[in-house]
């Protein structure tokens, strides 16, 4: 998969926006300084950011970026889209009938590489900033534990055979 920064740091940006942004706007140095981000960065992924409409700008003195819409309603999808940001998993355009192999065929494992790429963009789809927030995400915290005390195949379910 090919997420470059601009994706990871816009949705790390949203995330902190979400967090501390609830009653008053929040500046893109205070989010630059909490992320370790830079300012500079940070204003090219806003201005996109606001133009696709995730976003506001509030001017005058305490002004800074506030959430266009609540924070339940914004898709991770989004923001990664808002910047512009594709979510590629094959060398070759996804839907094209042009292949990324010799002679523009697509490569044998073309069909396993787009499907991941739509099942990625589909848990994108499904969690929200404030999933993200409120840590309601999968992660290392709910599915690792429960494997950890697995050994490999003596723990698998044995079948029957044949003779039994």
């Amino acid at each position: 998969m090919r997420l470059s920064t601009r994706g990871r740091y816009a949705v790390m940006a949203m995330v902190d926006l979400a967090g501390e942004g609830v009653d008053k706007p929040v500046t893109l140095a205070d989010i630059a300084a909490r992320q370790d981000i830079s300012l500079s960065y940070l204003e090219q992924l806003f201005a996109k950011l606001r133009r696709g409409g995730i976003v506001r700008s509030v001017r005058g003195p305490g002004g800074g970026y506030r959430l266009a819409n609540p924070k339940d309603q914004i898709r991770i999808a989004d923001i990664i889209l808002a910047v512009d940001e594709p979510i590629r998993t094959t060398r070759c355009q996804t839907g094209s009938s042009m292949g990324c192999a010799k002679h523009n065929s697509r490569c044998m494992t073309h069909d396993l590489w787009e499907e991941l790429g739509r099942q990625i963009h589909i848990y994108l789809s499904s969690v929200t900033l404030d999933d993200v927030v409120q840590k309601r995400v999968l992660g290392t915290s709910g599915a690792i534990p429960a494997l950890e005390g697995m050994s490999t195949n003596s723990d698998a379910p044995q079948l029957a055979s044949a003779a039994d």
